[in-house]
């Protein structure tokens, strides 16, 4: 391999973030290890809690990073003011050093402490154990050098900066967009080549579609804060209005598909519930599925695609109305699904036409 392509793969696998973050924290690490001894007074006989105060300010985010920061220094503080209440009281002893933890742990478990919650029972142990009769010196040790290890692990997470999750977002969004598409269209198929449908497998997706679904709004919210006081976002003006818009829409989408797979579910194989499919419908359904995941998988840019989709429910209705004027019995469950299959068409517009649009069922 030429040494310039060498180069190129160490730059491009070192820009990923899971490798930047790991080359972020050893750099803070060694950084803080190196000024902990330099600290003035009792501070320096503690320099193994700077590494630590670093490791714990680094994460993916600029702006989680100084929330949990934020956090973590409160809980070290709150940890040291207990213990010292409890030295002002008594000695250390087991009653005394067991009320000082489960005092600590009942106030780290308020909601407004986050991850600094768990150092405060920690910090008043350390305090009454390893400081005993110098507790001064190792609290003010002990806070110097988080507090050192919190501010070098900022710094370098500043001056080297995360990258922003934007394009992993809507990686993950066009990712489900095709998901949600080879679903529908599995249906298509299955319901033209055999009856019952030898394949069954779309029939036990709907605990997988909510799962991605989930992954993807992580995925979206983690974007959204990887911009948050990040200088990265000033030469990237990508707004996140539209992921966001297009994430709920494919929440809803996936409902309705889940209700239509449960109706079709029991119409094949008499489960959840036993419904009907006449058989006369069962091409022109197939027809309006492969229509919609289409549309689904091509978004709100399709307008033109979006309205072919709409003739093709509105088919089935012609086929339905056919169907009771030669005395079918019941088309309920058919029904169902085409109410579906519109709310999906009403999920797919662009968000000022789904505003506009009348409530469909």
């Amino acid at each position: 391999m030429p040494r310039t392509g060498e180069v190129n793969w160490v730059k491009r696998n070192l820009m990923r973030p899971r490798a930047l973050q790991v080359v972020k924290i050893t750099i803070a690490v060694a950084i803080a290890w190196s000024f902990a001894p330099l600290m003035p007074g009792t501070a320096k006989d503690f320099p193994y809690y700077a590494p630590l105060g670093a490791l714990l300010s680094m994460h993916p985010t600029l702006a989680r990073s100084m929330h949990s920061s934020v956090q973590t220094l409160a809980g070290v503080l709150i940890g040291i003011g207990l213990a010292g209440i409890v030295l002002i009281v008594s000695e250390p002893n087991v009653w005394t050093l067991s009320l000082a933890v489960g005092l600590g742990t009942l106030i780290g478990g308020m909601k407004w402490m986050g991850v600094g919650g768990e150092h405060v029972p920690i910090t008043a142990l350390f305090v009454l154990i390893i400081g005993g009769p110098d507790a001064d010196g190792y609290s003010i040790g002990y806070a110097t050098q988080i507090c050192l290890g919190i501010v070098v692990g900022l710094a370098v997470n500043l001056l080297i900066l995360p990258p922003l999750a934007i394009g992993p977002a809507r990686e993950r969004l066009s990712g489900f967009r095709r998901t949600l598409a080879m679903h529908l269209t599995e249906i298509g198929e299955a319901l033209v080549e055999s009856w019952p449908p030898a394949r069954d497998t779309w029939a036990m997706q709907g605990e997988t579609l909510d799962s991605a679904a989930r992954q993807v709004r992580t995925a979206v919210q983690t974007a959204d804060e990887s911009r948050k006081g990040n200088p990265r976002a000033w030469f990237d003006r990508g707004n996140l209005d539209a992921d966001y818009d297009a994430l709920v829409a494919l929440e809803n989408v996936t409902f309705h598909i889940r209700n239509l797979t449960e109706v079709l579910a029991g119409m094949v194989w008499g489960k959840p519930i036993a419904l009907e499919l006449p058989s006369e419908l069962r091409p022109v359904l197939s027809e309006a599925l492969h229509t919609v995941a289409a549309a689904i998988s091509a978004g709100d840019d399709d307008i033109e695609l979006l309205d072919r989709a709409g003739l093709a429910v509105e088919a089935i209705l012609r086929e339905m109305q056919q169907e009771i004027g030669a005395g079918a019995a019941t088309l309920s469950p058919t029904a169902a699904i085409v109410i579906d299959l519109k709310r999906i068409l009403v999920a797919l517009r662009p968000k000022t036409d789904r505003e506009a649009a009348p409530v469909v069922g």
